[in-house]
């Protein structure tokens, strides 16, 4: 490994120095995804999935929210701390996944079928949101769906997470035909060859991955899931089934334990947009707003209260 430039390491450290004088001065709270950098997971407040960031968010007294993460997930945080402004350190950072619905998509398919009831999952936009009955994660998606009062349920926008539910529900589901591009990077094949490679080792998968993935996984989670999961296996070895930027926290709470990628490539471009130079550029000019127009927060918040009364 190269040893970074002096000069970059006091780049580096003067730009930490002045995220954390902008956090104090703003009175911000700094939330980083999962899948971020790691130096951007190390300089966060809270740490986590999109969701529990958001809600954690909502309880601080922070004036102001910096989610390091993308677009929707700042909308959601929008949603639920509405009297807080909220920033996004790089507009373009997108969630494919998320763009591969939109609201007047979502409503044809509720035209065609009208005495279904819309589950969506919380990587979505604050529109599509506001079209659904109830919202999930992925760690609840099969409790809220077998919660719902219909024999038919919408789910959108993963069709893998859909098929993963359908495991475990007797409900007619119609699943929306989005999925998520780094997950499927990881090929049953390259699973096959580290399961090889690592007899010893588990292997964890995200309920984004394909059927084929998740027939090979000894345990399906989220990625909050996989935290507990591995800090409570009696096993020393893993697999993870997941974008790599979780190996970050995975590695600093278990640092007696071996973790390996299936794959080489499985990197979000959109996670791995925020680093520390546009997080502190946010903070000094107080860049980018999201914000979510009242009407659709309101309905939004409202697909989002109805998934908290089921968990």
């Amino acid at each position: 490994m190269t040893t970074p430039h002096p000069d970059y390491i006091e780049y580096v450290e003067a730009l930490k120095d002045e995220i954390n004088a902008l956090r104090k001065e703003r009175n911000a709270v700094i939330l980083a995804h999962n899948y971020q950098r790691d130096e951007v997971q190390e300089i966060a407040d809270f740490c986590g999935d999109s969701l529990a960031l958001s809600r954690q968010a909502s309880k601080t007294t922070a004036d102001v929210i910096v989610f390091c993460g993308v677009h929707f997930m700042a909308e959601s945080a929008a949603i639920l701390s509405p009297q807080k402004t909220v920033l996004l350190p790089v507009l373009e950072a997108g969630c494919p996944m998320a763009d591969m619905i939109d609201a007047p998509r979502l409503r044809e398919v509720k035209s065609r079928h009208p005495d279904a009831v819309v589950v969506t999952y919380v990587n979505s936009s604050a529109a599509v949101k506001a079209e659904s009955d109830i919202c999930c994660t992925s760690a609840n998606a099969v409790k809220v769906v077998n919660s719902v009062d219909a024999k038919k349920v919408i789910f959108t926008p993963d069709k893998n997470l859909a098929h993963y539910v359908s495991r475990f529900s007797d409900k007619e589901i119609v699943p929306y035909e989005g999925f998520c591009p780094t997950h499927h990077l990881i090929f049953p094949d390259a699973v096959r060859r580290a399961k090889a490679e690592h007899p010893n080792a588990l292997f964890i998968a995200h309920p984004e991955c394909l059927p084929e993935v998740v027939d090979l996984a000894d345990h399906v989670c989220s990625t909050s899931g996989m935290y507990e999961f591995v800090r409570k296996s009696a096993a020393n070895e893993f697999i993870i089934g997941t974008e790599m930027g979780i190996l970050y926290r995975l590695r600093k709470e278990n640092p007696q334990k071996v973790f390996y990628l299936p794959a080489r490539h499985i990197l979000c471009p959109n996670m791995k947009m925020t680093t520390l130079d546009w997080l502190a550029q946010s903070l000094r000019y107080m860049r980018h707003k999201v914000e979510v127009p009242e009407d659709i927060r309101l309905k939004a918040k409202q697909a989002l209260d109805r998934m908290l009364e089921v968990i």
